[in-house]
């Protein structure tokens, strides 16, 4: 355990600093202890050149609050009762020389980040992938087969442990390198969704799982856009699979894109719903990305070797009865009276499109997926 990450927490939790403040104090001091005992002139100086003339030195680190802080750090049951708290997880802040750069440059880096699994992935090169949480079946094979190859090549993928396609993606990764951070919004310790158990002790286990809220928070909607940030802030790109035009991956394609990080997104029918967000990002600029080589042609600083990685392209397009599905539901009486087969050979040949990957049955009856 990280001792000055500790303090700074152990000062956080005593005195309900927000983000920002602290953020703040751990640029004038660097180290915890020092805030006791820094002098006046030095805080006032510090104060005026980040916040500018008018801003007064009480406003950041007050004579009162001096003496609170040094209260919290002379107490040395507070501090054995925290280590033990976090006895089953590390700690980095902003100070750290391990923590990750990238997220370092945002306007906002949470200032102390909770994590299980492998700390050495905070340096490693990292890409987001990002989608639907209820993705068509192609949709999450892409999503795993381009986290598979990424991982593959030395990339590090990043996402948010959601069902859909950031699951697929983490066990793409995992399966190939063991390679996926996965940011949550709850605490550490709390899988959520629930239905991703395995996947969460595979990623503790072997990978690496991260959140900015302590450990106890629950899983609150309003967390779930404020870690997306962290998402992009991480990575050099994101990349997104399948997603509706009002979604939360296009909140983390939009925050991307404010932290100066390219954004990537895979082209979809205009007749799919799931599709339209991923369309909408490349009209505004995202790059269509339909192979590695890709993504890579947009950040050269990915090891060498992987402009060579291309994912397979898809077989020719099978039989004609996939012309006669639409990506909206359609019933198998429907098909039937299109196709004019009978209902066994209809379903059989279903079955077949569906092993390949290119439709789905779903409430409403059988749609295309790709």
């Amino acid at each position: 355990m990280d001792a000055d990450a500790l303090l700074w927490l152990l000062i956080q939790q005593h005195l309900t600093i927000p983000p920002a403040q602290l953020r703040a104090l751990m640029s004038l001091a660097g180290q915890p202890r020092r805030l006791a005992e820094i002098s006046a002139d030095e805080v006032q100086q510090f104060v005026v050149q980040r916040y500018g003339e008018e801003a007064r030195s009480e406003q950041l680190l007050s004579a009162p609050m001096r003496d609170r802080i040094a209260g919290v750090l002379s107490d040395s049951n507070a501090l054995a009762a925290l280590a033990e708290q976090h006895a089953h997880c590390e700690l980095v802040c902003l100070t750290d020389e391990d923590y990750p750069l990238l997220l370092s440059e945002i306007v906002d880096p949470p200032p102390i980040v909770f994590m299980r699994g492998r700390r050495e992935l905070l340096q490693s090169i990292m890409i987001a992938v990002v989608g639907s949480r209820r993705p068509s079946r192609r949709g999450e094979q892409d999503a795993h087969a381009f986290a598979q190859a990424l991982s593959a090549h030395g990339i590090t993928v990043v996402s948010g442990m959601a069902m859909g396609v950031d699951g697929a993606a983490h066990t793409g990764a995992m399966q190939e390198a063991a390679a996926s951070v996965a940011v949550l919004g709850c605490g550490v310790d709390i899988c959520y969704p629930r239905r991703n158990k395995a996947l969460y002790d595979a990623m503790v286990e072997g990978g690496l799982v991260l959140s900015e809220y302590p450990l106890g928070s629950p899983p609150l909607p309003h967390q779930f856009p404020r870690r997306n940030r962290i998402i992009s802030g991480m990575s050099l790109g994101v990349l997104v699979i399948e997603a509706a035009i009002k979604s939360g991956s296009l909140i983390t394609a939009r925050q991307a894109l404010e932290q100066n990080r390219e954004v990537f997104a895979l082209p979809g029918s205009i007749h799919s719903p799931a599709s339209r967000g991923c369309n909408a990002l490349i009209r505004q600029g995202a790059k269509l990305v339909e192979t590695l080589e890709d993504i890579v042609e947009e950040l050269p600083c990915l090891p060498p070797g992987l402009a060579g990685a291309v994912l397979e392209s898809p077989e020719a397009e099978p039989p004609a009865l996939l012309a006669l599905l639409e990506f909206a539901p359609l019933t198998l009486d429907q098909l039937a009276t299109r196709s004019t087969l009978p209902v066994t050979e209809l379903l059989s040949a279903l079955g077949e499109l569906e092993l390949a990957g290119w439709v789905e049955q779903c409430s409403g009856g059988w749609q295309r997926c790709r």
